[in-house]
């Protein structure tokens, strides 16, 4: 089975909470074979300009001269829920070309709303991390609006990723899987990824799709930015 290339589209480095320098990372995912990667670093109102600002600099500065793909990103985290939309716009401004909303994990004290306030808009957020418990409403304004759920390889998050596959399989929104890595030792292959896609409950088909198929229609997605 054609499983496809590696895409990361959710990690942190030393700008946020993760280990690493934004190269290093890139390393790091080229050598376990990936071809593409974000840096999604944690923004709030303290960072947002100086975490993007950096970000979009080295995409600039390293443009030709780095071994894969490379997305400067955003993890919009912790923002109570009526000011995310406006910290999801001001990223974007700022030259995010890919923004995630720090979901209402299963393991985390993140705002109740969260889940919502990621998912109401069309165009305004690309992935809803870990997203738990994820209830139907939300479930159908991702699908509605173009928001990935993310199924997630990061211990505590991953509680929820039977719960998060079958409310998109039930409503028909597009899922993603990630690793939320803050090291090089979190990062995964393609055939774990496929694994937790049927861990989650998913049959071979919809894993196939899942993580060979929607990193593609992302990156596209993308591009196009």
């Amino acid at each position: 089975m054609d499983l496809g290339q590696r895409v990361e589209f959710h990690s942190h480095t030393i700008l946020s909470d993760g280990a690493l320098l934004p190269a290093a990372l890139i390393r790091e995912a080229e050598v376990r074979g990936h071809t593409a990667l974000a840096i999604t670093d944690h923004v709030d109102a303290s960072n947002i300009e100086e975490v993007i600002r950096t970000l979009t600099h080295f995409e600039k500065e390293m443009r030709g001269k780095l071994p894969i793909k490379f997305v400067p990103g955003a993890e919009v985290s912790y923002i109570a829920p009526p000011y995310i939309a406006d910290y999801c716009r001001k990223a974007r401004k700022l030259g995010a070309k890919l923004i995630i909303v720090h979901g209402e994990s299963p393991s985390e004290s993140v705002n109740p709303g969260t889940n919502h306030a990621a998912v109401r808009e069309n165009g305004l957020v690309d992935i809803l991390a870990h997203p738990g418990n994820i209830v139907e409403e939300d479930a159908i304004l991702a699908a509605k609006n173009g928001v990935f759920l993310e199924i997630t390889a990061r211990k505590g998050h991953r509680d929820g990723n039977r719960h998060v596959a079958e409310m998109a399989r039930r409503y028909g929104a597009k899922l993603i899987v990630d690793t939320d890595c803050h090291s090089e030792s979190d990062l995964i292959t393609q055939e774990q990824a496929f694994q937790l896609c049927k861990d989650a409950g998913l049959t071979d088909e919809e894993a196939l799709t899942v993580v060979r198929d929607n990193p593609i229609e992302l990156l596209k997605r993308i591009e196009r930015r």
